[in-house]
Formats: structure tokens, C-alpha cells, sequence
């Protein structure tokens, strides 16, 4: 049985640019159908990174440098999921309810866009940071203020996702699930944990088994979470009036 071609995207290269990651990220969105939920997820943070290379080239990061490397070893945490998933093989633990969940009908545009978020957050974030102190020769505390300046842009972003994929309020009685579902999950409380978990990591650098058995612990939690945030509620329509 031939198997059907599938996108792929090369491998993280040293040096790349926020620009060259906004392009993969384009890249993904004019493939994907736009009902495919890591297109809706893409296109989230593709905005989210769209608006920290303008911030970049305005001048708004204390540190553009530091900015960089966090900024680009985030996205690239993502991309390589997509890459294993498009390669056939596993990705992080975190990122997989939403590949496996991903065309599902029952799963709508908000819980997909919220679900790649919580496994960015809660899984790669940390990671990434560890990469940019390793990549610039600092320590977490040397990054705090940009870590900060992106949590900000991802909260802004946050308020717009469930503006605008949030059902209007003539299905609020329909939509009571969802409702209930995405407000179990915080932002804030995601960002938070990742900060302390990034701290912890870079603690632990010189014991790569303890370090190890850490992140996977991440890795499986972000993706329990991300496995709730994605429980088909099931088709919805209007009630006849």
C-alpha cells in the first residue's frame, strides 16, 4: 500500500532567525487545512511569533540577543514535533493528543488552538529556555525579563484565541461544555510553573539522569492535560427556534 506523501520541514539549523521560523510557520499554514487542528494551532502562534519579531526590530527586548535564542529555540521545540509526527515517528508525549486528535469532529477550533498551547507552555518552554542560556552563556535569571516580555505577548494572544473562537453568545447554552473546559485551564498558571520548571532544569544540568526523569515527568503531564483540553464534545447546532 503506498503510503501518502508527507510535508516535512528541515531540521533546526545553528544561527536561525525568527524570520526563518515565521517562514516554516507559513510554510505549515499553506498546507494544512484549515479545519486540521495543528493548522489552527499554527496559525495562533504564528501571530504570537509574527508579533515578537516586530517587538524585536522595535527595540522592546532588554536584551535582542537573549530575546533571539529564547524566541527561536521555542518555536523550534514545536517544529520538531511536527517534523516527527510528519516522519511517522513519536512525538514528545505533550504534542501527541493533538496530532491524534487533530481531525476529529467532535473537537473544536478552541480546544486545538488551547491544547498547543498548554503542551508549548508546559513542556517546551522550560526546555527552552535551558537551550538560549546554554546557546547565549547565561543563566535563567539573565533571561527573566524576556521571559516575561513573551508571556506578556502570550496573554494578549490568549484573550483574542477565546474571543475569537469562542462560541457567540446565542449558543452559550450549547456551548456550556466548552465553557467549562477551557476555564479549567490558566495561562498564567501554565507560565508560572514553566518558570519555576526551568529553573529547576537548569539546577539540575550537571545530573542529565535526574534532569532526564524530570522533563519526562513535564512531558507526561502537559500531555494529560492536553488530552483533557481535547474531549470531543461532540457535534453541535443550533436548536430550532
Amino acid at each position: 500500500m503506498t503510503q501518502p506523501e508527507q510535508v516535512t520541514f528541515p531540521a533546526a539549523r545553528a544561527g536561525a532567525t525568527v524570520d526563518a521560523v515565521v517562514a516554516r510557520m507559513r510554510a505549515l499554514d499553506a498546507v494544512l487545512p484549515a479545519r486540521d487542528g495543528v493548522a489552527v494551532f499554527n496559525r495562533v502562534y504564528l501571530t504570537v511569533t509574527e508579533e515578537i519579531g516586530r517587538r524585536l526590530r522595535g527595540g522592546e527586548f532588554p536584551d535582542r540577543r537573549a530575546a533571539t535564542a529564547l524566541d527561536v529555540r521555542f518555536a523550534e521545540r514545536y517544529l520538531t514535533a511536527v517534523d516527527a509526527d510528519a516522519a511517522g515517528l513519536r512525538p514528545p508525549a505533550c504534542w501527541r493528543p493533538l496530532f491524534q486528535l487533530r481531525r476529529h469532529p467532535g473537537v473544536r477550533p478552541l480546544q486545538f488552538a488551547l491544547a498547543g498551547v498548554n503542551a508549548h507552555i508546559g513542556h517546551d518552554l522550560p526546555l527552552a529556555v535551558v537551550d538560549a542560556c546554554r546557546a547565549v552563556g547565561c543563566e535563567p535569571a539573565d533571561l527573566e525579563d524576556e521571559f516575561e516580555h513573551v508571556g506578556e505577548i502570550l496573554v494578549v494572544l490568549e484573550e483574542r484565541v477565546r474571543e475569537e473562537l469562542m462560541p457567540g453568545p446565542d449558543l452559550l447554552q450549547l456551548a456550556d461544555p466548552l465553557t467549562h473546559l477551557v476555564g479549567s485551564w490558566s495561562l498564567e498558571r501554565a507560565r508560572e510553573a514553566a518558570w519555576v520548571a526551568a529553573r529547576a532544569l537548569w539546577a539540575l544540568r550537571h545530573r542529565p539522569d535526574v534532569a532526564g526523569e524530570f522533563t519526562d515527568r513535564l512531558d507526561a503531564v502537559a500531555g494529560l492535560a492536553g488530552r483533557m483540553l481535547l474531549t470531543p464534545l461532540g457535534h453541535r447546532t443550533p436548536r430550532p427556534r
